[in-house]
């Protein structure tokens, strides 16, 4: 039984992974239409001192967008900020310090935006974390579940009434989820989703994935019933080159380099997709959809479970202390 729960999931991210590389064989990366300026627009991006991260807070400053780089890494943070503000000379970028394996800290980092009075009209929720070994959080959650997804679900809704504020029709604020295809080979055990039970760092990256893309369905649903000009869309950047792949066991490591120089997306090309899905004209007004190498995609039939989506919404509010909407 313990043997079938890890090795399951594993052997379903790694059929994940290698469809991606089958198709990344065969497609180019999506090339970036050019897209108009940004300016006095906010965005937020979280894990943005390197990796997709920084080139999606890099390529949007140079659209004229005042970014925010939210991480946990003061001295990268630094450096990330002096490489983009040296390189741009129409938009700007600071570094604010945020820790999202703390809630508290998640609520510090938007008091701290809040008090600054600036509007929010882009929220990019990038930052994540791959089977790492079993670890809690200080507040005592899985660290996949609350690094990749329930803190940005907590983030999400604490800023959601400055990105209504911030949106008009025809210009609206854009929420983008960071998904992965790895949340096709997702399950959500809502009495379990700490993996407390058994664990798998392969299903606990799965199922944090999962979540995202479930969370960015039903928040469509409730903005769009509101009325609100605020959308949310989940995007997937394909496999790409980045530290994200540092836990891998030793022998997928190895094996993993030299595929990853022939087929692995760059950094850059990863975030095309971000980027897009934050400044295209086109997708002014769209959301509720899955991203994938510039097109609307198909997720997995589990992602628009409706009931699904409701619990899991729900169990997140009680799980950060919010009262569901």
């Amino acid at each position: 039984m313990w043997l079938l729960s890890v090795l399951v999931p594993l052997l379903r991210l790694y059929v994940c992974g290698i469809r991606v590389l089958l198709y990344q064989m065969f497609h180019r990366s999506f090339e970036m239409p050019v897209l108009p300026k940004q300016n006095e627009r906010v965005a937020i991006v979280t894990g943005g001192t390197r990796g997709m991260g920084f080139e999606t807070a890099r390529h949007l400053a140079s659209l004229g967008m005042h970014v925010i780089i939210a991480g946990n890494e003061r001295e990268e943070g630094a450096a990330a900020v002096r490489r983009i503000n040296k390189e741009s000379s129409e938009g700007k970028a600071e570094f604010v310090f945020v820790d999202l394996t703390s809630l508290k800290s998640v609520r510090n980092f938007v008091q701290m935006f809040r008090d600054r009075a600036l509007p929010l009209h882009v929220l990019i929720n990038n930052a994540g974390t791959m089977l790492v070994p079993e670890k809690r959080t200080e507040d005592g959650f899985e660290y996949h579940f609350c690094l990749n997804y329930l803190s940005h679900f907590l983030l999400t809704n604490l800023l959601l009434d400055l990105l209504k504020k911030s949106g008009k029709n025809g210009r609206s604020s854009r929420i983008i989820n960071m998904a992965s295809a790895t949340h096709y080979a997702g399950e959500i055990n809502l009495e379990d989703l700490n993996k407390r039970t058994i664990y798998s760092s392969h299903a606990a990256y799965s199922q944090s994935k999962l979540a995202l893309v479930l969370f960015t369905y039903y928040l469509q649903e409730q903005l769009t019933a509101g009325g609100f000009a605020v959308t949310v869309n989940a995007v997937d950047p394909g496999m790409v080159d980045t530290a994200l792949y540092n836990n891998l066991w030793t022998l997928a490591q190895m094996l993993k380099k030299p595929v990853a120089s022939v087929l692995f997306r760059t950094p850059a090309e990863g975030a095309s997709i971000s980027v897009y899905a934050a400044a295209a004209s086109e997708l002014d007004g769209v959301g509720g959809c899955y991203l994938y190498n510039g097109q609307k995609t198909q997720s997995s039939d589990l992602s628009y479970d409706l009931e699904l989506q409701a619990q899991l919404w729900k169990r997140s509010c009680q799980l950060v202390g919010l009262q569901e909407a």
